[in-house]
């Protein structure tokens, strides 16, 4: 299998090349199996204002694959007795005079079927960089600062009675972490998540200050739709300056293969809790007429999305992150063993690879 893979990871490791040369690609792309590294290709620049090159031990802003860090934080708690995936939210959280139903528990919320408003909710098309055009991004830096944006609106569904992908759910998830442990959410993660896993260089790094190793964020700046680049913009008004339960951690490629390989092995957290990380909750989607080997359903697990073929198997377990100046992957395909992560710099620069290692990978 690991010889069926070479020449194709080889050509794509020229491709990203090809991509970096005119501009189109900054990141690194990461695939393994079984502990060998088959691919670690690190192209482009970490800061276009200095001139800085991407290499392989560059942290990224990895968006929303910090939630996979938020649901293992609350099975941890769940392990420990602390916390219990069916009770109602509100026993852990001060949600007195919101909209937020008390039926809604950490299983909802893990899993997108909460019913609860996000925010902003990009199945819809909203923008979450439209969020602060009226509040200042800089004063949102604690996990309850987010409360006021979501709070009040009126639920999209009952809990439990649909699937919709929801940020603030993991919001939510993170202050029942934080009233369980009595410290704040990064403490915890960085303590019982990332040194656990031997993520030794991933952390929440905050915008305004000077991290080594850690790149920036930027996004072409186009005359019209798909006209040429006149120029670039930088991130740091797009959203929080420092990550949260719902996104922004930083982690190079490797942390992330690393983390998933370790709750896969059941480093993290108990038998029961591992199953119930991998294992499909919530139909999301389908594809009425799936092609031979691709995905015929989407499902949430307490966590991570599952891919169900045809046939029931599992195609890949995965999660992906995206925002201005951000994009990024971690995923692993059962069939073939192999773990694969893309961090990216920009919105759209994960994508391109990912669809190229998604089709090498599965022929294999």
């Amino acid at each position: 299998m690991t010889a069926s893979l070479a020449n194709p990871l080889l050509a794509v490791d020229a491709e990203l090349a090809s991509l970096s040369e005119n501009d189109a690609f900054s990141g690194v792309v990461r695939v393994e199996r079984a502990g060998e590294v088959l691919l670690e290709s690190a192209r482009g620049l970490a800061s276009r204002r200095w001139n800085v090159p991407v290499t392989a031990g560059t942290r990224f802003d990895i968006a929303s694959v910090t939630k996979l860090f938020t649901a293992v934080a609350v099975l941890q708690q769940v392990d420990s007795g602390a916390l219990d995936l069916d009770e109602s939210i509100h026993s852990y959280v001060d949600l007195i005079e919101t909209t937020i139903s008390p039926a809604v528990t950490l299983r909802h919320l893990l899993s997108h079927t909460s019913g609860i408003a996000d925010d902003a909710d990009e199945e819809a098309g909203e923008s979450y960089e439209a969020l602060w055009l009226e509040r200042p991004s800089y004063s949102v830096t604690k996990t309850a600062d987010f409360l006021p944006q979501f709070v009040h609106k009126p639920a999209v569904f009952q809990a439990g009675e649909g699937c919709r992908y929801c940020n603030v759910g993991y919001i939510l998830c993170g202050l029942a972490v934080e009233h369980a442990t009595g410290e704040t959410y990064r403490d915890t993660v960085r303590r019982d998540v990332f040194a656990r896993a031997g993520m030794g260089t991933a952390g929440f790094f905050d915008m305004r200050d000077a991290e080594p190793n850690v790149a920036e964020g930027w996004e072409p700046v186009r005359g019209e739709p798909g006209g040429p680049v006149k120029g670039w913009r930088q991130n740091i008004y797009s959203y929080p300056p420092i990550g949260s339960p719902d996104g922004g951690a930083h982690a190079t490629a490797a942390d992330l293969t690393r983390f998933l390989t370790a709750v896969r092995q059941g480093e993290l957290l108990t038998p029961d809790s591992t199953s119930a990380f991998l294992t499909p909750h919530a139909l999301h989607s389908t594809k009425p007429d799936p092609a031979p080997g691709a995905r015929a359903e989407l499902h949430y697990g307490l966590g991570p999305a599952v891919e169900l073929t045809s046939n029931g198997t599992v195609r890949s377990i995965y999660k992906e992150g995206i925002n201005v100046g951000a994009s990024a992957m971690v995923r692993y395909y059962p069939a073939q063993d192999v773990t694969l992560a893309v961090v990216a710099n920009s919105e759209d620069g994960a994508w391109g690879p990912l669809r190229k290692l998604d089709a090498i990978i599965t022929a294999a």
